[in-house]
């Protein structure tokens, strides 16, 4: 039994050390990138992601990239790639207006989380907290306007 886990465990080990030495081949390719100083227009789209993948690395270290490239349609996925090659574009060309739509929404907080996709919009659920306060204040306001007509004296006719 502890033969299968060690050799479980080698194994786990193994794949994990040539994941993360692919992400620090790519982003030790973004660095000589940079310090060659490649004009943009020398770029091919696939140096462009790796330079935007690498930003979104350094503003954002470690876990929080991996959930970030998740929430983006996951490692290897045409929305992800996108997004890199527009932070590329962005970051290292000073393309400001190379944002997308969907990127856009995204930086904006216009996205899944703030949006009403969930159709409590920006109140956290706490919505009918809002519409029960409404209605209490309307009733308030009808029970004050009718009290105050009673006191109103009457005319004689």
């Amino acid at each position: 039994m502890k033969k299968i886990i060690f050799i479980f465990l080698l194994v786990f080990l193994f794949i994990f050390s040539f994941i993360y030495a692919h992400g620090e081949e790519d982003f030790a390719q973004a660095e000589e990138i940079i310090k060659q100083k490649i004009s943009c227009s020398s770029l091919s789209d696939k140096q462009l992601e790796i330079l935007g993948d690498y930003y979104m690395e350094q503003m954002h270290p470690g876990k929080l990239h991996e959930i970030m490239d998740e929430r983006m349609g996951g490692e290897g996925s045409e929305s992800l790639k996108q997004v890199h090659i527009t932070m590329g574009k962005a970051f290292y060309c000073g393309e400001h207006n190379m944002m997308s739509g969907g990127m856009m929404n995204m930086m904006m907080n216009r996205g899944m989380m703030y949006g009403t996709y969930n159709n409590y919009g920006n109140s956290y659920g706490f919505r009918i907290v809002g519409w029960v306060f409404s209605i209490l204040v309307l009733a308030v306001l009808i029970l004050l306007i009718a009290w105050l007509i009673k006191k109103l004296p009457r005319r004689k006719r």
